[in-house]
């Protein structure tokens, strides 16, 4: 009999224990219980992070890209950034939609810019400002990305993309970049090299923009445009958040964002809610 009472006092005190860590389960798990969006970005190098350094690889990821930003910001776990620089749209498709599955809850991408080779048209045509022998290839770049731009050719290319990250990430909310102006827009009629130089990147910029804001629109993906965000801080301005480092004309970090860029970048997607769950 003494045992049987033993062991039935043993028996409520291991059930009050159990009551005890069960009651310390539920009140910590409110603080425990953080809904973090699995994300991956994918794109060119306004996505890795090239101009904000230091550099986790030779795709130029950086440490402070924006998707790095929301990571140390926001309920995300950043599964990966998977951008590489001087990646196209179709380059993404290829070599980044790996990290995609039916777990990803949130994708965005910054692409389409190489598409254009844009890079080439600033090269060529910086050229030409001081060396008119230079005019050609600055005309022949500008020409190829009109064409892109002008067929629709480069918005087919956007949609084809993000309709291939929609089937390998089919859950996930999918949010696209534009691109900011590289210089503040000026006032019309100039006719100096500098300004006509900016009419033209202007141009392109647009055109570039537009054709993802309607790749976007097909797709039923998310839009965001940084331009706005940028105003008054391009390479020509007194606060430039784009880098141009006029002694060495060949730095890769040359016409992509600094750090301040991808505050910026940062603070865009946010106000959009872009990092909100899906």
């Amino acid at each position: 009999m003494g045992s049987l009472k033993l062991r039935r006092r043993q028996t409520a005190l291991a059930a009050g224990l159990a009551s005890l860590a069960m009651a310390a389960g539920l009140a910590a798990a409110p603080a425990q219980a953080v809904d973090r969006t699995t994300y991956v970005a994918l794109g060119d190098s306004y996505a890795a992070g090239l101009g904000a350094g230091p550099y986790l690889d030779d795709c130029y990821r950086s440490e402070n890209s924006y998707s790095e930003l929301a990571a140390h910001t926001k309920p995300i776990r950043l599964v990966a950034n998977a951008a590489c620089s001087g990646k196209t749209t179709q380059d993404v498709v290829t070599t980044q939609l790996k990290r995609l599955n039916k777990r990803t809850e949130l994708v965005t991408i910054t692409a389409g810019g190489n598409n254009v080779r844009f890079s080439e048209i600033l090269a060529s045509c910086g050229a030409a400002m001081v060396n008119p022998a230079a005019d050609p290839l600055c005309e022949a770049a500008s020409a190829y990305a009109e064409g892109e731009i002008s067929s629709h050719k480069l918005a087919g290319d956007v949609t084809a993309m993000i309709q291939r990250v929609k089937a390998a990430a089919p859950n996930a909310k999918v949010v696209v970049t534009g691109y900011p102006y590289l210089y503040d827009p000026v006032a019309p009629g100039q006719s100096d090299p500098m300004s006509r130089f900016i009419y033209k990147a202007t141009h392109l910029a647009d055109g570039l923009n537009g054709s993802i804001a309607a790749a976007a629109r097909a797709t039923g993906a998310e839009y965001i445009d940084v331009r706005a965000a940028f105003a008054g801080h391009g390479v020509n301005s007194a606060a430039p958040w784009i880098n141009l480092n006029r002694s060495a004309l060949a730095s890769p970090e040359n016409f992509h964002p600094n750090v301040k860029g991808y505050e910026a970048y940062f603070a865009s997607l946010n106000e959009a809610k872009a990092y909100s769950a899906p």
